[in-house]
């Protein structure tokens, strides 16, 4: 292998890591943990060949490839010795875990996956507040944010299309904030930090190719109340989201997101037909009326 190709692996094994147990580099993951991931591909593995009616028994992985194969096979033993001569990974093994991951191919996820975020930029310090940390535990998880884009003036509202985005909150285990990274469209990617007061959460996103902010906020009223019964569940919340237009004015958008199943999440974004079955209803009849959804920022 050449040290193109270990940079490639690494690029891979680092995405694993953060994607499913939230740790920046390969080398903080245990064997345990490495098996964890192979099991959660497996699923995705399983659920994808059922998705598109395969017939054939899935290529499954097995339990310590990760491990054995690419981090003591491969990693660990280059950079104790450089000059180690290594076997090329199973390039078509490679093509199946990032394939299930959302992406055509082991090189189209090399040439994607470039992103490089830098949380530390956001800024959403409320000096002298408490936070309400239940409120943000019951957020970590993943959900789809539904919206639409409305134009400026809304009798140019012409194309009836639901945007639907992927993202995931989780508490960072270094600085113990809460992250929020969302997918956009052409694999673009957003990156954001979460909190919340009493009733309200604040989100403040950014990306790595644009340079203003996006702020988002939310009210769910008597969380405080909500949160002591056990049985409750937070499965939606409605967002004002503000954004800077082409003409450097703010306009404020209604934005929905909706918990989603780990089991069946899907990590793009994708933009669907009002009507579709895809959308549940509720948020449909939300969306649709552009008129009540819009904020007038004047």
């Amino acid at each position: 292998m050449k040290k193109e190709d270990i940079l490639h692996l690494e690029k891979l094994m680092n995405f694993l890591s953060l994607h499913f147990l939230k740790k920046n580099h390969w080398g903080d993951v245990s064997k345990t943990e490495w098996s964890y991931v192979v099991a959660e591909l497996n699923d995705l593995i399983i659920n994808d060949n059922s998705e598109k009616n395969i017939k054939k028994e899935p290529g499954l992985l097995g339990t310590n490839y990760l491990y054995e194969h690419l981090i003591i096979n491969k990693l660990k033993k280059y950079y104790q010795n450089e000059n180690a001569v290594l076997g090329k990974p199973n390039l078509a093994k490679l093509s199946i875990i990032v394939k299930v991951l959302g992406y055509s191919n082991y090189i189209d996820f090399i040439n994607s996956n470039t992103e490089s975020f830098n949380f530390n930029d956001l800024r959403i310090d409320m000096n002298n507040v408490k936070q309400n940390t239940f409120l943000l535990d019951s957020l970590v998880g993943c959900w789809y944010s539904y919206n639409r884009n409305l134009p400026e003036n809304p009798l140019q509202a012409k194309d009836n299309r639901i945007w639907r985005s992927a993202m995931e909150i989780y508490k960072s285990e270094t600085s113990g904030e809460y992250l929020i990274e969302r997918s956009g469209g052409d694999r673009h990617k957003y990156f954001g930090k979460v909190t919340a007061y009493s009733d309200y959460v604040f989100i403040i996103m950014n990306s790595n190719t644009f340079i203003r902010q996006r702020h988002f906020i939310s009210r769910i009223k008597d969380i405080k109340e909500k949160l002591k019964n056990p049985e409750y569940k937070l499965h939606e919340l409605h967002f004002i989201s503000t954004c800077i237009s082409f003409n450097q004015e703010p306009i404020a958008l209604f934005e929905i997101f909706q918990k989603a199943d780990r089991k069946t999440f899907v990590t793009d974004s994708i933009s669907f037909p009002i009507d579709s079955d895809e959308i549940p209803k509720s948020i449909i009849k939300q969306l649709e009326d552009t008129e009540a959804n819009r904020i007038d920022y004047r």
